[in-house]
């Protein structure tokens, strides 16, 4: 996969309800709350509390990756009382590396869209500004809501398997044009 070079793009994204950014340094405190809560953990984390010394890892290696190639995670906060509500993003997974779409969004925002609305946000940016064809993501089998919101993005499930222990299934998106708004 060839992606164009990262940070000449906007450096943010809104949605009807969401402001989305790279995140930076300054975000640990909120996105460690979002990412330590039982249920995010349970499928992002395999249910490992994170410190906050890896939280920190994780952000400076966005950081890294936004600069380098325009990829890495997305803070998304709400429109209307700029909380951070969850995250969204591209991440390398496995060996050898994937890119692959991620998405969370805090326990007490389930069951509302943010997810699919962060994660179209995300996939958009992929195809309109990177140049990304085919969008990949996983998630764990039992992981019905995250396997709901790929297959509310268009994606299409393309094989399942056992990875790290864990019944994984994998999604893809191809766009052959950018997706319309609000229409992945």
């Amino acid at each position: 996969m060839t992606l164009r070079s990262g940070g000449t793009a906007s450096p943010q994204r809104q949605t009807a309800r969401l402001v989305l950014r790279p995140v930076n340094a300054g975000d640990i405190e909120e996105l460690h709350q979002i990412w330590i809560a039982p249920g995010v953990r349970r499928f992002l984390f395999d249910g490992q509390v994170l410190e906050w010394s890896q939280a920190s890892r994780m952000i400076e290696q966005s950081c890294n990756l936004y600069e380098r190639e325009g990829t890495g995670l997305w803070l998304a906060r709400h429109r209307t009382d700029k909380e951070a509500i969850g995250f969204a993003g591209f991440w390398y997974f496995r060996e050898p590396p994937e890119l692959e779409l991620l998405y969370g969004v805090a326990e007490t925002y389930w069951g509302q869209g943010y997810a699919t609305e962060a994660a179209t946000a995300v996939l958009r940016y992929g195809v309109e500004v990177l140049g990304i064809r085919r969008i990949v993501a996983s998630a764990d089998a039992g992981n019905r809501a995250s396997i709901r919101v790929m297959e509310k993005l268009g994606m299409r499930i393309v094989r399942r398997a056992v990875v790290d222990g864990r019944d994984t299934v994998f999604a893809a998106y191809t766009a052959a044009a950018p997706p319309e708004p609000g229409n992945p």
